[in-house]
């Protein structure tokens, strides 16, 4: 080949060594049981109140916390209610939906030994503090909806 000549780089998937398909297995594998948890919690066949007490932050100011009504948004995501999700709590439905892709993703690595070669370059560009203050910005967006909501229940009154 001469030195001007290029590899084809056309290809959309790498091959991943099987350790890394055992780590996309055991990822896919925890996402599908929290959602397997939360699918039984919604059908009332697991009692979720053992595990969560109530919040202390909205017993003390009677206002939502930045992460109320996630679980709610879980139960509803569980059930496939993924619109309702939304409703009750933007940020924790918008959390779980890249969950399931992650899954699916996790379960296509471990199935296949793919892996996206577009996804593979823009984990090694983003950086983990932009990720972390993402997530920050839509935890209190979220939370921002919920002080609103309960604001207007209240008839404007804190």
């Amino acid at each position: 080949m001469n030195q001007g000549q290029q590899l084809n780089n056309g290809k959309f998937f790498v091959r991943v060594p099987i350790r890394q398909r055992f780590i996309a297995s055991g990822i896919f594998i925890a996402i599908a049981a929290v959602f397997v948890l939360f699918f039984f919690a919604a059908d009332g066949k697991i009692n979720l109140d053992k595990w969560l007490t109530p919040c202390g932050f909205k017993q003390r100011h009677n206002l939502p916390c930045p992460t109320c009504g996630f679980t709610a948004a879980a139960l509803a995501f569980a059930k496939g209610e993924i619109f309702k999700a939304f409703y009750i709590q933007p940020a924790a439905a918008l959390f779980y939906s890249f969950a399931a892709i992650g899954a699916i993703g996790a379960l296509f690595t471990a199935v296949f030994g793919l892996y996206l070669k577009s996804l593979k370059r823009l984990c090694e560009k983003v950086k983990t503090r932009y990720v972390i203050i993402a997530i920050a910005i839509i935890i209190a967006a979220g939370w921002a909806v919920s002080l609103l909501r309960a604001i207007n229940f209240n008839n404007g009154k804190l």
